[in-house]
């Protein structure tokens, strides 16, 4: 199965609504098999969003001083999802990371609506609740920076029958 990171920011923990979007990650039956709460130093975001995810080469310098600012406004929850095709799932229920362009029904287009326009005229983060790992390469990446092998939790869920469909499912018992 697939692995992917999300990180509740600390405008969805401060919202209190990181109970209500988790539901959703497990209504669709992704699997957490890692969560922690931390309130990392800038070091850590450093390598997260820059050496990792390159936001310096792709939004600039200013919006990656802007972001990390915020990431340590307050502390963060990040989780590790488990699923068929997990990062895909994630980023498509998550919405674009401008919450003004998100589609309705996905996270940021149901629980916020800053534009990159009104954030760099402020010069603030864009606050838009929940970071997901862009593709399968980064999430390993990512989950290796933010959790140990031994915080990793593998076990089995009833509704993995249905949501992690695997043949053994459904071949007859003896």
């Amino acid at each position: 199965m697939e692995r992917t990171l999300i990180i509740f920011k600390p405008d969805a923990l401060q919202r209190g609504i990181v109970g209500e979007i988790m539901s959703r990650f497990e209504r669709v039956g992704l699997k957490m098999i890692a969560a922690k709460m931390a309130q990392p130093d800038h070091e850590h975001f450093y390598y997260h969003y820059e050496d990792i995810g390159q936001m310096i080469s792709r939004r600039g310098q200013a919006a990656f001083d802007v972001t990390l600012e915020m990431m340590q406004a307050g502390p963060v929850l990040a989780v590790v999802l488990e699923g068929v095709e997990a990062v895909a799932q994630v980023r498509k229920m998550v919405g674009t990371t401008e919450p003004k362009s998100a589609e309705p029904g996905t996270i940021r287009g149901d629980y916020a609506h800053i534009s990159f326009s009104y954030a760099d005229k402020h010069s603030i983060g864009i606050p838009n609740l929940i970071h997901a790992s862009g593709d399968p390469e980064e999430a390993t990446k990512e989950i290796a920076h933010w959790f140990s092998d031994k915080e990793l939790f593998g076990y089995d869920a009833p509704h993995e029958k249905f949501t992690q469909t695997r043949r053994e499912h459904f071949s007859k018992a003896s």
